[in-house]
């Protein structure tokens, strides 16, 4: 009996289905979603790159 055989074909295509449903899964409880404050921390990121670009740019001139 051979490795490649209709079973085993069978087991891996259910658990590689499986596996990806629970990956998706996974996935999409780790995005913050708006409900849970993902616009705030958008906004929170954007407002803290415009920091930092401002204040490098600031410093270059004075320097």
């Amino acid at each position: 009996m051979g490795i490649v055989n209709k079973r085993n074909a069978v087991v891996g295509w259910t658990v590689l289905k499986l596996g990806k449903r629970a990956a998706k899964k996974k996935a999409q409880g780790a995005v913050p979603g708006p409900r849970t404050g993902g616009v705030a921390a958008g906004a929170l990121a954007a407002i803290g790159g415009v920091l930092f670009f401002w204040r490098k740019k600031r410093g270059s001139v004075s320097g």
